[in-house]
């Protein structure tokens, strides 16, 4: 028998969170980001669920080759644009839109020999201070790529810094209008925080769905997934394989980090760090026993965690255990609030599933 920890992906929540960016912007093309494997969901299995998007937006070229080989043929961005000249090859072989965010990659467009003419987005560094020109060297960023024949159109894009938080996207969308009030090209600029929070109020051709489509809220703990709607796409779940009966003053895990209070049970649930739950996450992290909030107990370990049994009196070895997503009897354990006990993010949960880990398509 198989150990009992999996992952599920729900492609119809996939779907459902698609509609819920296109409801937030509905005069702007989205972008479906898959990223990271499609955020640690794999491509192949949220394919799906994200295909009614307009495009695909991503980092890796094997990636990009993994969604033609889906038979996807609209399009498809690089998010980082090419590593290296020869990329360019690959970008013109399989149809591929790219970033440009420094002068050396255009000193690459402009040696590169195509037949087609690409489409690339230029990129403003507006004040992320990642990727991207300066306001005041963008324009002739610009100037220069439309006099490429290897370029057909050139669309501007930016990245905010502060869209999920109180600062906002006006500082950063003053540099960028300013930069770009006169010049044509489509834009994108909405993450999706902005979309989600800014929506229509920024002009946006193409917005980028990447968190949300997976049912993480891109802003919480300001809102959480209830408030946006959305549906969780990747559900953990294990089940008990020991029940411990604890004596007030017992401890338990390495470090005894925890020491029962009063006598009590504690389940033994398959799942650890090699299963990609965070080790740091402490005593109290939120778990579903059998759709009963509870929480974890002492420290995660490689293959094992404990959580605490005292609301779920009838669970027992065998329990149904949610460590985020859909558990039993409709309940649900947002990813995000398991992520801010252990003092990360959701976006770090879902792609640092192991490969241990068992994954299968919800029917």
């Amino acid at each position: 028998m198989p150990r009992p920890i999996e992952a599920v992906i729900h492609v119809d929540a996939l779907a459902h969170n698609l509609r819920r960016v296109r409801a937030a912007t509905p005069d702007a093309r989205v972008w479906a980001v898959v990223k990271a494997d499609a955020y640690g969901h794999g491509i192949e299995r949220a394919f799906a669920g994200l295909r009614g998007a307009d495009g695909f937006a991503l980092l890796d070229l094997t990636e990009a080759e993994r969604l033609r080989a889906l038979d996807w043929r609209g399009p498809v961005l690089l998010l980082e644009g090419a590593f290296e000249p020869r990329d360019l090859e690959l970008c013109s072989r399989l149809d591929l839109w790219h970033v440009v965010h420094c002068a050396q990659q255009i000193d690459w467009l402009a040696a590169h020999k195509t037949q087609s003419p690409h489409r690339v987005f230029l990129k403003m560094n507006s004040g992320m201070n990642r990727l991207g020109f300066r306001p005041e060297a963008f324009r002739s960023a610009w100037v220069r790529l439309n006099a490429l024949p290897q370029v057909g159109e050139v669309s501007l894009m930016t990245h905010f810094s502060d869209a999920d938080g109180a600062r906002g996207v006006d500082h950063q969308m003053a540099a960028f209008d300013a930069a770009t009030h006169d010049l044509t090209g489509e834009r994108s600029v909405s993450n999706s925080a902005a979309t989600l929070r800014h929506g229509a109020a920024l002009r946006s051709d193409w917005v980028r769905a990447g968190i949300v489509a997976y049912g993480s809220a891109p802003d919480f703990p300001d809102h959480d997934t209830a408030h946006w709607q959305l549906r969780p796409a990747m559900t953990l779940r294990t089940r008990l394989i020991a029940v411990q009966h604890l004596a007030k003053g017992d401890t338990v895990g390495y470090g005894s980090a925890f020491t029962a209070p009063a006598p009590m049970r504690i389940g033994i649930a398959a799942c650890g760090y090699a299963d990609g739950y965070p080790r740091h996450a402490g005593t109290g992290t939120p778990v579903l026993v059998e759709g009963t909030r509870t929480g974890t107990v002492g420290r995660v370990s490689m293959d094992m965690l404990a959580v605490d049994l005292t609301p779920v009196p009838q669970a027992d070895t065998g329990s149904e255990v949610t460590l985020w997503g859909e558990g039993a009897a409709g309940s649900r354990l947002p990813i995000d609030e398991v992520a801010r006990a252990a003092g990360t993010i959701g976006y770090e949960l879902m792609c640092a599933l192991a490969p241990r880990v068992h994954v299968r398509v919800a029917e």
